[in-house]
């Protein structure tokens, strides 16, 4: 499985191209503010988009979905949505064929109730809900419960050796694995939701603390 990762603009924001070796067909993930860019990546490369997939509907992962339709003539998917061909709803466990490879949609809430991660292959795009050493945004109950929930009870059960690839360039590096993620993010070694919780509380300070960026 081919993945390219674009640094396309806004609050350093990750944009995908993500592609079979074997029919080199390929899914847009997040283009954001360079579609431009991710499509002629594709065209010059010889991949054929088959489909864009945007993990959430903030403006800052939406705002290239106008554009990259145009490019491509394919309407961009977010939760709930129906690719048109297939007729699969995007939902949690639908899977969407891509040459030899599925892309698996989990549903994984918290940081907005409409956010999806997509698991294809040895690779994880968590948009806002994963960063390197750091989680997505949430307020201190609901939407923070719903995060921990997608952690824990998604991502972390996705195999260790899994890539992730998230949507901003937040983290000490650009991408990590489940692995790493598992053993260094300090969000995921709480030991509880109430852990957690204070965590997300006093993050300014545990970043001074230990010298995070």
């Amino acid at each position: 499985m081919f993945v390219k990762q674009f640094l396309t603009g806004g609050d350093r924001n990750f944009g995908y191209l993500a592609a079979d070796d074997g029919s080199n067909l390929a899914v847009i993930i997040d283009p954001s503010y360079s579609p431009e860019q991710i499509y002629a990546f594709a065209t010059e490369t010889g991949y054929r988009v088959k489909y864009v997939l945007i993990t959430h509907g903030h403006e800052d992962h939406t705002n290239g979905n106008d554009t990259i339709k145009a490019l491509t003539g394919i309407q961009p998917l977010l939760l709930g949505d129906t690719e048109p061909l297939s007729g699969i709803t995007i939902e949690d466990g639908a899977r969407l064929p891509l040459g030899g490879l599925d892309l698996e949609i989990l549903h994984t809430p918290g940081h907005t109730n409409d956010s999806i991660s997509i698991h294809c292959g040895d690779a994880v795009f968590t948009g806002d809900t994963l960063f390197v050493g750091k989680v997505g945004g949430t307020d201190f109950g609901a939407a923070a419960r719903a995060e921990y929930n997608s952690l824990h009870q998604k991502l972390l059960k996705l195999p260790d050796a899994t890539r992730v690839f998230p949507g901003h360039n937040y983290g000490a590096a650009a991408e990590s694995t489940i692995l790493n993620e598992r053993q260094t993010n300090p969000f995921l070694l709480q030991q509880d939701f109430e852990a957690f919780v204070d965590l997300k509380k006093n993050w300014l300070e545990y970043k001074k603390k230990h010298g995070i960026a």
